[in-house]
């Protein structure tokens, strides 16, 4: 097996097919399966350097496997993030500590598209082993991870009732304002706590200015998409105008809402898109609060506004939120 990999005289080709040949027994077997996986499957050798990559994951991540293969996984390509933004891949990376020490693992993740935006996968590594047991190879299996079903079955019935930002694909601002004044009369009848998310662009007006406004489009698609696909299923994200955003999550204390905006700040950071060889990547400012019995939408839009404008004087790509005085919350 050893004698295989540093064969010089295979190509690329030929060296995934005997290297997966020699641990499966059968070509036509593996490729006849994992080809036609929904999964997306991707194999490496020792040094990570992919052999591999079935059609789930070209349907996954929008990268052809001519793009991937002969590729180490650790190039700047899907670049693995957490829910905080520390890239995985040059350190954390699973699939590396599962070559090391040959233990299967499994995690959640961020994965880049080839679009730009940010995809939740859930990842599992397990190691290849040739017959004398030295592990020589990793596959990696990831799975959508996205609250995607739902989320669209809601968006196709949005569409229906022109209540869709056309640009976007997400929920128009008429949409957004009633499921508001919705959750306020929900809240205020039967208590249940929700929580809202301003989210703003960074200067988006500079970036429009300098690439215009069709790559500023196609970073509204890409920040949307991200914000969507990193959202909870129960959730609602909508466009509110231009480059803002709004956030509605319900069942959530402070501390939660504090996480899930920062999530977004996160994820945002790590989206980029790729025009013309060079990468441009924006940041966004994000304001939170939570419901209050006494609110109507204006003053929970002002009260998320204001906190909007203060993370923007703080420097921007922040989150800022409600002191915890406003809840009665003693600090300590």
């Amino acid at each position: 097996m050893g004698q295989l990999m540093g064969d010089d005289e295979l190509t690329t080709e030929e060296e995934q097919d005997y290297f997966i040949n020699d641990i499966t027994g059968n070509k036509n077997v593996y490729k006849d399966i994992l080809d036609n996986l929904y999964d997306g499957v991707y194999i490496t050798d020792s040094d990570r350097r992919i052999l591999y990559w079935n059609n789930g994951a070209e349907k996954l991540t929008g990268y052809r496997k001519e793009e991937m293969i002969n590729r180490c996984c650790w190039d700047d390509i899907l670049v693995h993030v957490d829910e905080n933004g520390s890239n995985l891949c040059k350190g954390e990376c699973a699939l590396k500590k599962t070559l090391g020490d040959g233990i299967s693992r499994e995690s959640e993740v961020f994965l880049k598209h080839r679009d730009g935006h940010r995809i939740p996968v859930l990842i599992r590594t397990t190691p290849l082993r040739d017959r004398e047991g030295v592990v020589v190879g990793g596959v990696e299996i990831f799975s959508d991870n996205s609250p995607r079903i739902s989320m669209r079955q809601r968006i196709e019935e949005l569409h229906k009732l022109a209540m869709v930002d056309p640009l976007t694909e997400l929920a128009n601002r008429r949409y957004l304002e009633m499921r508001i004044n919705s959750q306020l009369n929900e809240f205020q009848r039967y208590g249940w706590r929700f929580g809202l998310i301003f989210i703003d662009i960074d200067n988006f007006k500079m970036f429009n200015d300098q690439y215009g406004h069709d790559i500023g489009d196609k970073v509204l698609k890409m920040v949307s998409r991200t914000l969507f696909e990193t959202s909870r299923p129960f959730d609602l994200i909508g466009r509110y105008g231009g480059e803002e955003f709004i956030a509605l999550v319900v069942n959530v204390s402070l501390d939660q809402l504090k996480k899930v905006a920062e999530r977004f700040r996160s994820l945002v950071e790590r989206s980029s898109l790729t025009v013309e060889g060079k990468k441009l990547a924006v940041t966004i400012s994000v304001g939170y609060t939570q419901a209050q019995k006494h609110d109507t939408m204006d003053t929970l839009l002002r009260r998320a506004d204001m906190n909007l404008f203060r993370c923007k004087n703080s420097g921007k790509n922040c989150s800022t939120g409600d002191s915890d005085e406003q809840y009665g919350k003693k600090k300590t």
